[in-house]
């Protein structure tokens, strides 16, 4: 048991690291999002990290968009609040009863519970337990898709998500 002991704390440090970005791209085909963005990866490498632990899904909690409102009319970089209620924000890499952390889906659907978010151009990870951003959006309609996962980006699936309807102007 003490030689996985150094593995699992190299993985935390992994999983948990980077410095905070508070910008991030999405949207218009030519989106692109930072390596270091919010702490956010994929379980890539991780091996079977992602089922040492059953999935325990979160009751009675709900997520919501503090901003923009459902239906604004925005200029990019879009300001972007995400809130949770009856359950706390907590950074990736730990499994902890009654805790995630925030994933935004640009232009997409909610992910499955149980299932591990993407990493890629529309689903950004905020890893490092981070609730605001800022997003380049292309101009015109845009969903944005609120979704909460536990400490190895596995969904809580659709009841702890949000999805919103946003313009970009010009």
């Amino acid at each position: 048991m003490r030689t996985l002991f150094p593995l699992a704390a190299v993985l935390l440090v992994a999983c948990t690291g980077g410095a905070p970005a508070t910008t991030n791209t999405a949207g218009g085909g030519s989106a692109s999002q930072p390596t270091t963005a919010a702490g956010g990866h994929d379980m890539a490498g991780h091996g079977d990290m992602a089922d040492a632990a059953a999935f325990k899904p979160l009751e009675g909690a709900k997520v919501m968009f503090t901003e923009p409102a459902d239906g604004a009319t925005v200029t990019s970089p879009v300001k972007v609040v995400m809130g949770v209620e009856g359950a706390e924000v907590k950074p990736a890499g730990a499994l902890v009863a009654g805790t995630g952390h925030h994933h935004v889906i640009v232009d997409g659907q909610p992910v499955e519970q149980g299932e591990v978010v993407p990493k890629d151009d529309t689903h950004i990870h905020f890893g490092d337990g981070s609730t605001e951003t800022e997003l380049e959006l292309a101009p015109g309609e845009h969903t944005l898709t609120l979704q909460f996962a536990d400490g190895m980006h596995r969904s809580y699936g659709r009841a702890l998500s949000k999805t919103i309807t946003i313009t970009v102007g010009e």
